[in-house]
């Protein structure tokens, strides 16, 4: 006689905005040996909270404060000054909070905290890193802008920055270590 083992794992986060997301992932197995159901539970749970926490790291688009208020639907402003689709990969660059018409857009909106923002621009105005650099290493590493980094990503994004000041000489403080 077999026995079926079904397992599901789900996981909801809260996003800025009153937003969130969520993401399950259930499995159904056939055993056929009675006495191994307490460690195929055990190794199916540990599967299936892997792939979870794995992929959810990934938010996607995270609707901002003004979402759905304006009669044009929602549009996409470039954080690098311009107007037009960027895919989501908004920009560190041309942070002057203006989407290039002279209106006040969502540039500012970082999607990590406030004070990994602050960190993230100082490392980069005192350690004078390229702004492109910067932006480059958050799209390569995490598939997105510096400015759409989730905290995990902001923290890995920190991590490296701290190590790149270091390597080049240049302590927490932007003041050279080397002659």
């Amino acid at each position: 006689m077999a026995i079926k083992l079904i397992g599901n794992y789900a996981k909801r986060l809260g996003l800025p905005g009153y937003s969130s997301h969520q993401f399950s992932v259930s499995v159904e197995t056939e055993l056929t040996d009675s006495g191994d159901i307490q460690g195929e539970a055990t190794r199916i749970y540990h599967l299936l909270q892997d792939a979870v926490d794995r992929e959810i790291q990934e938010t996607g688009f995270v609707p901002g404060d003004e979402y759905g208020l304006s009669d044009k639907g929602p549009s996409r402003i470039a954080m690098n000054g311009s107007n037009g689709n960027d895919n989501g990969q908004h920009r560190l660059n041309g942070g002057n909070g203006h989407n290039g018409n002279g209106s006040n857009g969502h540039s500012d909106r970082w999607s990590c905290s406030d004070k990994q923002k602050e960190f993230i621009l100082k490392l980069v105005d005192e350690n004078e890193l390229d702004r492109d650099m910067v932006e480059q290493t958050a799209l390569d590493r995490f598939g997105v802008g510096v400015k759409m980094l989730n905290k995990l990503q902001a923290s890995g994004l920190i991590n490296e920055l701290l190590e790149s000041c270091s390597k080049n000489g240049k302590s927490r403080n932007g003041k050279g270590g080397r002659s």
